[in-house]
This record gives structure tokens, sequence and C-alpha cells, in this order.
């Protein structure tokens, strides 16, 4: 298969839904290259362009033209939530970016973040009065500024540029600078 329709664009909803599924981890789906089995049992050899990552719910072509759609399968995380009885939601953000700075792979979600398990990180993020749960959950991390990501609702947002408008930046400094 060399083919990725980003959440099964094109597609319908039927044709989804009837299609062979593959349940892949984190680890997997970044990688442009592997091999997988897919719920028919059928062996699958994916070939995808160099550093396009595979979402859950995106679909598989394969050179028959057969789809497979696929799951992001629950793997071992750290589920990250803000303390309700010392903090406040804000205490989530300084994580997000705390996190960020390390360049680690982050699931961002309006109540909690996803990490992949780090017992380094875990305790820092407690020592922020964070409250750290091992889970196994399905692991969908952002997908960085400058690539495209699929958000929860489905929606794919590509980078972009903003040359077809201007945002006028004002500076006033006093004279001597």
């Amino acid at each position: 298969m060399n083919k990725l329709l980003v959440q099964g664009a094109g597609l319908s909803h039927v044709l989804i839904q009837r299609a062979a599924t593959v349940e892949l981890d984190w680890d997997v789906r970044q990688k442009s290259r592997f091999a997988a089995i897919d719920s028919t049992g059928r062996a699958l050899a994916i070939f995808l362009p160099r550093g396009q990552a595979v979402r859950g719910g995106d679909v598989l072509v394969g050179e028959d033209g057969s789809l497979v759609r696929v799951i992001a399968a629950p793997q071992k995380v750290l589920h990250i939530t803000w303390c309700k009885a010392h903090g406040t939601p804000f205490d989530l953000m300084r994580a997000a970016y705390h996190l960020g700075n390390r360049h680690v792979p982050i699931e961002l979600q309006p109540d909690h973040l996803k990490i992949e398990p780090d017992h380094v990180l875990a305790d820092m993020l407690r020592i922020m009065h964070m409250i750290v749960t091992e889970a196994e959950m399905p692991f969908e991390p952002e997908g960085g500024a400058y690539g495209g990501h699929v958000t929860n609702d489905g929606h794919s947002h590509h980078g972009h540029h903003h040359g077809d408008h201007d945002h006028h930046h004002h500076h006033h400094h006093p004279h001597g600078h």
C-alpha cells in the first residue's frame, strides 16, 4: 500500500466503515515503511512518502484499490491532568510548554495531555502538581507547526503562509534604540 487518504478524504462513510482495519501504535504509524496484518488476516506492506505519519482514521489504499482503515491502537501512555484541588486549568498549559521544550511527542486535549512513558518527565510533572497516571490509550501526538495535522473533529489543518494577507506590526521605540 503506497497511498494514504487523510481521514478517508473523498470516500463515502459507508466505504470507510466496510474497509478492513489495521490497529497500529504510534511507534509504527510514524514510520514510512512497515508491515502489518489487517483485520481480514491479509499481510500488508506499507510504503509511504518519508515524513508522512499515519493517524487513526486515515485510510490506506492498495495498488489493487483495496482500502484499509487505520485505528490508533491503545498503548502505554502517561495521562496528565491538572489538580482540581490545588491548581487551575492554566497548569495544563504550563505543563505542555515544559514538555514542548523537551521536544517530546505530546497529544494535546482541552482537559488533558498524553505523552509516551518517561519516569523523568512524570516526576517533573508531579513536582508541578500535575496528576500523572499510566494508562493504555490511543496516542495521537501533535504533528508540528509546519506539518499538517488532524484534529479530533477530523479536519486536516495544513501549515499556511500569510502571503495572501498582511499582518501589520508597528513597534514604536524611543530614539536611541
